[in-house]
């Protein structure tokens, strides 16, 4: 294993000292001079091949434009008209300290340019001491302050009353009670987010380890206590919500032991590796990332990245897994470049091109969402850089190597009294993901979380949108509606030749309107997905415990894919990854374009048409049988 000078990962600078520092210079002085004026792409380069050179030649320069836009224009600055400082970014202080510190730490120590960082984080931590900075502001600022402190330039950086502001400010228990232990209104993966917090301040010598010891002990009993031998997070209580967090946290826990010097704990290290099994099948060439859940856009792709890292920097992962997974941090780094990456703007683009987010990354975080994402592939590209990658190009058999990945891999998060499972497919270049996770408050009805087929271009959910998206939706007398959205039992996954089956029963039904997941008996579902290469069909047979009278059932599928026809039931399209979807079992179905509405834009892009199949009223007294299949390229 090569290492840095140092031999430290977050020292790890580029091969060429002066490069970087003489490149922000370049930028400071010229475009960076004219307001308004976005970062053009720089040119291609050998290094460019390499995840370090897209990170060096593309992603340092973009966070060098928005610090030097900053420090120009202070509280008045905008990014694509949105102001900075209006309040709504409550992490953004964090995100700006750590994207000046990330920088700083890349530069030769003997660079002039390494001085004016330190004299321009000391004017903007006095700027931004009294603005809001909560949970990840607070561990992004203590980051920083460490990865100063380590540099040898925190007295210079940070004058001594606004350290000592900071000092009190910065405390994971702003959002933990320290009594109890308890989260106060946050998710449980923010557990890991004042482990990170405690560590930091422990390595400041704010505090003695003790809370980061108490703190932990509450990740490993929230472990064992929800998945158990299984080794994923619940984001809730036990009420079944596992999505792409669940996946990535074992990942963050190792890393916020690595960033303070220590090797993690042999448990995290077991979870780590199933995360990794989770993400190895999800590889691919384009980059993208993982497929279901909240917050996707280029978190999708990072969340593979940091994961990855962590497990090839801890060698989890064999060392052709290594080669394999920093081949994808390339792919994926490269797209962030050139899909996310607005060119009028300069800035990422989660927003406006068709694409939506969830209410969480609003545009108020431009700023913030341009620091923070920067900051995975920075910190990445240093550990990658140690390991000996630091301008190596791709393996040229990616694509071979590829195939032999497995083509079904199942991950089991919980059994119990419901069962949470995901079916991980790859099919004609396709991955495919079947979430049975479905649980927890604020997000049941988001069909995001549908327990419905996920693939990246060709099956997605719309963020915060509850469109009944391949899943027949129930109206009732009284107005109120139910969709077989959670309660998940008896899950079965069998191979019958090329064929992958899941059959599951759902004994209640989800009652929509609240913001927890509401059991309804009225309807029972068995339901069964059959995978086959090319194809998925879903068939589900609905038992109505007594006389149920349904005011209409609905159901939709909106695709990317384009230029349809119909005829009777079946709707072939032209154009797209999709080839035809038929659905039985209903009165009516039909194809029609979403025209633009916002209703039907994913995080990557709009969906293009939608079929509607409905199912008019009447009383259902015996078992009813609804059924749809669709075909891909």
């Amino acid at each position: 294993m090569r290492t840095c000078e140092s031999g430290r990962p977050g020292d790890c600078g580029r091969s060429r000292g002066g490069r970087l520092a003489g490149l922000l210079a370049a930028i400071a002085i010229g475009f960076l001079a004219r307001p308004g004026c976005a970062p053009a792409a720089a040119p291609p380069s050998a290094d460019s091949l390499s995840y370090h050179g897209i990170v060096a030649d593309r992603i340092e320069p973009q966070t060098a434009h928005f610090l030097a836009q900053l420090v120009r224009e202070g509280r008045a600055m905008r990014v694509d008209g949105v102001p900075v400082f209006d309040g709504s970014d409550r992490f953004l202080p964090g995100k700006i300290a750590l994207a000046f510190a990330d920088l700083l730490s890349r530069i030769a120590a003997a660079d002039p340019a390494r001085a004016q960082y330190v004299r321009d984080f000391r004017r903007i931590a006095a700027l931004t001491i009294d603005d809001p900075n909560e949970d990840w502001g607070i561990y992004y600022y203590l980051s920083a302050l460490n990865k100063l402190r380590q540099a040898g330039v925190l007295a210079e950086a940070v004058d001594p009353l606004t350290l000592a502001g900071l000092r009190v400010r910065l405390d994971w228990r702003t959002f933990v009670d320290a009594n109890t232990l308890t989260l106060i209104e946050h998710p449980n993966n923010y557990y890991g987010v004042a482990l990170g917090i405690a560590r930091l301040r422990s390595a400041m010598g704010w505090e003695d380890p003790t809370s980061a010891t108490a703190l932990f002990g509450k990740i490993l009993e929230h472990y064992r206590r929800y998945s158990g031998a299984y080794g994923f997070a619940d984001e809730t209580d036990g009420e079944g919500r596992f999505d792409r967090y669940s996946v990535l946290l074992s990942a963050e826990i190792a890393q916020r032991f690595l960033e303070t010097r220590a090797r993690p704990p042999d448990e995290v290290l077991g979870w780590l590796r199933k995360s990794v099994d989770v993400m190895l099948p999800r590889l691919n060439a384009e980059g993208e990332g993982f497929e279901y859940g909240r917050s996707l856009g280029p978190y999708a792709s990072t969340a593979l990245i940091e994961v990855l890292t962590a497990a090839a920097a801890l060698n989890v992962l064999s060392d052709d897994e290594k080669s394999l997974a920093y081949a994808y941090v390339t792919f994926a780094a490269r797209r962030y470049v050139d899909f996310w990456l607005n060119p009028a703007t300069g800035s990422v683009d989660l927003w406006d091109l068709g694409r939506r987010t969830d209410a969480y990354r609003g545009k108020f975080r431009i700023l913030g969402e341009n620091l923070s994402l920067a900051h995975q592939f920075i910190y990445t590209d240093a550990f990658w850089s140690q390991l000996g990658y630091q301008n190596r190009p791709p393996r040229a058999d990616f694509a071979q190597a590829l195939q032999r990945l497995p083509w079904r891999t199942i991950s089991w998060f919980a059994r119990g009294t419901y069962d949470r499972v995901l079916l991980s497919l790859r099919d004609r270049r396709h991955v495919i993901g079947l979430p049975l996770i479905n649980g927890g408050a604020g997000q049941h009805m988001h069909n995001p979380y549908y327990p419905i087929p996920f693939s990246p271009g060709m099956l997605a959910g719309v963020p915060d949108s509850d469109t009944p998206q391949l899943l027949p939706r129930f109206t009732l007398p009284d107005g109120s509606t139910i969709a077989p959205l959670a309660y998940f039992q008896n899950v079965s996954v069998t191979s019958h030749g090329q064929s992958t089956v899941v059959t599951f029963r759902q004994e209640q039904l989800d009652r929509l309107g609240s913001e927890r997941p509401e059991p309804d008996e009225r309807l029972s579902l068995a339901c069964v997905y059959t995978f086959s290469p090319g194809q998925i069909t879903r068939r589900d047979v609905y038992t109505p415990k007594g006389p149920v009278e349904l005011r209409a059932v609905t159901l939709e599928f909106a695709t990317y894919s384009d230029e349809p026809t119909q005829r009777r039931d079946a709707i072939r399209f032209g154009r797209g990854a999709i080839r035809r979807f038929t659905a039985k079992g209903f009165e009516h179905c039909r194809v029609e374009p979403t025209a633009g509405s916002v209703t039907y834009q994913t995080p990557t892009g709009p969906f293009l048409d939608r079929v509607v199949c409905t199912r008019g009223p009447g009383v259902l007294s015996s078992p009813m049988t609804l059924e749809w299949s669709l075909s891909y390229r």
